[in-house]
């Protein structure tokens, strides 16, 4: 996708998601969309199921870590459209003491991701059902 269909795409998102996706960039040919992690279980499942999205394929999550920030996390997801041909990533701030929703219940592929970044930066999903460390 080029960049004006990318820009597109992230109006649309934000515009159907208002207090949950809470704005995108596009840079180097990628979508990248700020969200309320707290509300991450509707924003997966509006971007899965709506037909103007169809982002079928969940392809991981991980996090980036910001010791400085008072919000040190960076939770980030990554999904796939194969309808349109595109990759987009999603990316909330957390800390120490937020509770991530799980999105396994729109994603089961999530499971093994929510673990790991659970066991390497301590980020807590909530609604896990095997919320325990991998090493």
């Amino acid at each position: 996708m080029d960049d004006a269909r990318l820009e597109a795409l992230g109006q649309l998102i934000t515009g159907a998601l208002p207090g949950a996706a809470l704005g995108h960039d596009v840079s180097f040919n990628q979508l990248t969309i700020s969200v309320d992690l707290a509300k991450i279980v509707e924003i997966a499942r509006f971007l899965k199921e709506d037909s103007r999205c169809r982002f079928v394929n969940f392809t991981d999550i991980t996090a980036v870590d910001y010791p400085g920030r008072e919000n040190r996390f960076d939770v980030v997801y990554h999904l796939l459209s194969p309808t349109l041909n595109a990759r987009i990533r999603l990316r909330g701030e957390a800390n120490e003491t937020t509770q991530v929703p799980s999105i396994i219940g729109v994603f089961p592929g999530a499971d093994w991701f929510e673990r790991e970044t659970y066991d390497l930066y301590g980020v807590i999903f909530v609604g896990h059902p095997d919320m325990r460390r991998l090493l």
